[in-house]
């Protein structure tokens, strides 16, 4: 079994228990911002390509319109979460899709950088959810990713990313919240 079937065995769109807000941490985190490469893969464009090693990461949409909003739009995202077309030979962990962002957990795989990575999630997810006639786009440029050091808890960094509707006051509880999903639950 390769590692997308994996995911897929283990989470795909969880419904059933979820953590409750206790024991969510929320902690300061030192970002880096990137902005995504169009084209060329020189050394210093691949520069982020490190196996194994695990990201946070946040992209927002286009002017923080709230797309996700809509049920249909919000679902069909969600749905290709688990594609392993959406990754690269990425592999996501955990992951929440706001009304005006996505926030995910998402190990590096050999080959894929992580600029080559987030931009085949948001090309995929753009495509998805545009009208033929629309050429509107949903993602603002760029993305900011924290590298997760040997030292710090993936656990705790996926609580994180669950509880965000929770801080959003989106929801009571991050179990009502139902555009999440992580591999552990």
């Amino acid at each position: 079994m390769d590692r997308h079937q994996s995911i897929r065995a283990q989470g795909a769109l969880l419904h059933g228990a979820r953590p409750s807000a206790a024991g969510i941490i929320s902690r300061g985190l030192r970002w880096s911002a990137h902005e995504e490469s169009s084209g060329s893969s020189s050394t210093a464009q691949r520069a982020h390509i490190a196996a194994g090693h695990i990201y946070l990461l946040t992209t927002a949409t286009a002017d923080r319109t709230p797309w996700f909003l809509d049920m249909d739009f919000a679902r069909a995202i969600c749905g290709l979460m688990i594609e392993p077309k959406t990754w690269g030979d990425a592999c996501p962990l955990c992951w929440v899709l706001m009304p005006d962002h996505w926030h995910g957990l998402v190990e590096l795989g050999e080959r894929d950088d992580l600029s080559f990575v987030m931009n085949c999630f948001k090309s995929v997810t753009s495509k998805c959810i545009q009208q033929p006639e629309q050429v509107t786009r949903i993602w603002a440029r760029g993305f900011h990713d924290h590298a997760l050091r040997g030292d710090e808890d993936i656990h705790a960094a996926a609580r994180y990313i669950i509880a965000n509707p929770l801080r959003a006051k989106l929801v009571d509880r991050a179990g009502d919240y139902p555009y999440w999903n992580c591999v552990w639950l």
